[in-house]
């Protein structure tokens, strides 16, 4: 076994978790190193080429807002960007955005390559190396070690990782990648419970062969709003995508297909995404529909290749051939690439601290789907909140964590650290209940600060952002003063309605934009803003390390198993946890008091 140096971080996978954590620990002045198995596929985006969506838009803007890249890696790359929902509430508002798929990988490559103290090195990480009961660094399958402080494990869907086509199945972490086997086997005699979940992914369509003159065109927005708050405008050619359908014929030909797919005959064994699911798992769980929605999007500005959007599957590669050819507008398509299915090892995310520390293990971070997620957004959330703490921890520095109430990063990492989860996990508005606080267009004013203290966010933007802060603030004030703010109120009624071009002057668009929800919705703001409070009493409520909840009487074996198993921070992750009732949380606090008077 080779010695190499010693690092503060070192990062296993390169995906969009993996990018994140890496560039944001390096960018911190920690000397970082990120472990790939192939370097030609960092930032790869392995399933659909958009980034956003529903509740998905709110996580890209707080990663852009704390110093993350997928942000502005999304706006130099778009090809197509629409906020949708809005004909809705802009709690509910969010960004979608195509890319380029190729000109995104080699943006993130680009990167990461020119970050300072970051080092990369192909390879492939088998065991994790272990001294005094924390983390030392890492094993390749070439007996070569690698020497960290921290450890940040963002392998995706390659441990264990098997490809599913019918009832032919591989080994492999993406089509044409092999998988990581011993890692997750490592991670096993550290003591980590690990599960098996699934997704898929759909075949790529030859667009030459496309009749789109029989599809309906979906366009981007005219005026498209960038993703990232570091972009002024959005320049480069835009593509529109294309929708058709699903019909009875596609819908027959998968139905008498399903004795030949692996999804149906028992062969995958791991839980699917219940959001997302395959067109083969649609039709069966809804029989009552006689059509789903496809998207064919466009891969990029210089390949001819389409993702159709909606028909995800593991079928047989003729079946897929006949499912497409059912299909309006794609009845003389060719497949370029078939659609799979994989399956792939997870961590139960509830062995983990909210910083995404595994517990009992210092110094190993877990990120992105090995912690049970689905989507590129939450994978560079959860590899951010790593990077980041995993800096920290280095210097002995407090460690990060973001509340539900201040952030959707927030509720993702509370959500999967305190509940758990048994399927792929999803982020919706729903999950998030202070919604109209945490919008996708205040991200920057919620959270540029914490990332200038952090070390992410540089003097300027940070000297921007209060700027932009005091301005509204001061609009608001004369708006409540000249009495313009009833007005304003008044549905149907617009800023620019109630003001002159002086007035309007002194903000930008999106000041204006603020100036106008935060009046507009006043009142709803100021009830959320008083169940925050009301929450951060029992939030504010710290569990001490190593608490022995034996003592505390009146808890049943039950819920005792459960604190005991979870160790909440405070009371209020504590109260999260299914199964612990009001009750317990008031027995705890109580004897939580008494421990604190008597000193």
């Amino acid at each position: 076994m080779s010695k190499m140096s010693i690092y503060d971080v070192i990062v296993i996978g390169a995906g969009h978790a993996g990018c994140e954590a890496s560039l944001a620990a390096a960018q911190l002045g920690r000397k970082t190193l990120l472990l790939t198995m192939n370097a030609d596929s960092i930032g790869l985006m392995s399933c659909n080429p958009s980034i956003g969506g529903l509740a998905k838009g709110q996580l890209v803007r707080e990663v852009d807002a704390l110093g993350g890249r997928m942000a502005l890696a999304s706006d130099h790359t778009a090809i197509q960007i629409r906020t949708l929902n809005t004909r809705k509430g802009p709690a509910v508002r969010s960004t979608r955005a195509q890319v380029d798929r190729h000109a995104y990988q080699s943006y993130m490559r680009s990167a990461v390559e020119n970050q300072p103290n970051l080092d990369i090195r192909e390879c492939l990480a088998e065991r994790i190396l272990i001294e005094n009961g924390a983390v030392k660094g890492v094993e390749t399958s070439l007996k070569e070690a690698y020497f960290g402080k921290t450890l940040i494990i963002a392998a995706g869907t390659f441990l264990n990782g098997l490809l599913h086509i019918g009832l032919e199945h591989m080994p492999g972490g993406r089509m044409g990648e092999r998988p990581s086997e011993g890692l997750s086997g490592s991670l096993k005699e550290l003591g980590l419970t690990m599960g098996r979940l699934k997704t898929g992914t759909c075949a790529r369509l030859d667009g030459r062969t496309i009749e789109f003159d029989r599809l309906t065109a979906q366009h981007g927005d005219e005026d498209a709003v960038p993703f990232s708050f570091r972009t002024k405008k959005i320049s480069g050619r835009q593509l529109p995508c294309y929708i058709t359908y699903t019909n009875q014929k596609t819908h027959d030909i998968i139905l008498s297909s399903l004795d030949r797919s692996p999804l149906f005959t028992g062969i995958i064994k791991g839980t699917g995404v219940r959001y997302c699911p395959s067109i083969e798992d649609k039709i069966h769980r809804f029989p009552q529909r006689d059509r789903h929605h496809i998207f064919l999007e466009p891969e990029g500005l210089n390949t001819v290749e389409y993702y159709p959007n909606g028909i995800s599957t593991s079928l047989p590669v003729d079946v897929q051939e006949e499912i497409i050819h059912s299909i309006e507008g794609l009845e003389h398509a060719k497949i370029t690439r078939p659609g799979y299915g994989i399956e792939y090892d997870f961590a139960d995310p509830t062995q983990l601290y909210p910083t995404l520390e595994a517990k009992g293990m210092p110094g190993l971070y877990l990120a992105g789907q090995i912690n049970g997620t689905t989507g590129y957004e939450e994978a560079a959330s959860l590899g951010l909140i790593a990077g980041i703490n995993a800096a920290l921890k280095v210097t002995d520095k407090e460690p990060f964590v973001l509340g539900r109430s201040e952030a959707y990063i927030g509720v993702l990492v509370d959500d999967l650290v305190t509940k758990g989860t048994n399927e792929p996990y999803r982020m919706f508005t729903s999950r998030v209940e202070y919604r109209l606080i945490l919008r996708e267009d205040n991200a920057d004013l919620r959270l540029t600060e914490l990332g200038y203290k952090i070390g992410l966010i540089g003097r300027e933007r940070y000297d921007h952002v209060m700027g932009k802060r005091d301005r509204i603030k001061k609009e608001m004030a004369r708006l409540r003063e000249t009495r313009a703010e009833k007005a304003l109120r008044r549905p149907g009624t617009r800023y620019e309605d109630i003001t002159t071009a002086e007035e309007q002057t002194g903000l930008s668009p999106e000041e204006r934009k603020e100036v106008e929800i935060e009046v507009k919705y006043e009142g709803f703001i100021r009830r959320q803003l008083s169940e925050i409070d009301r929450f951060k009493s029992i939030e504010k409520i710290r569990v001490p390390d190593g608490f022995d909840y034996g003592p505390v009487h009146g808890l049943s074996s039950e819920i005792r198993e459960k604190l005991s198993r979870i160790r909440p921070l405070t009371l209020g992750q504590a109260s999260r946890i299914s199964g612990v009732t009001p009750a317990a949380i008031s027995i705890m606090m109580v004897y939580l008091e008494k421990r604190r008077r008597k000193g």
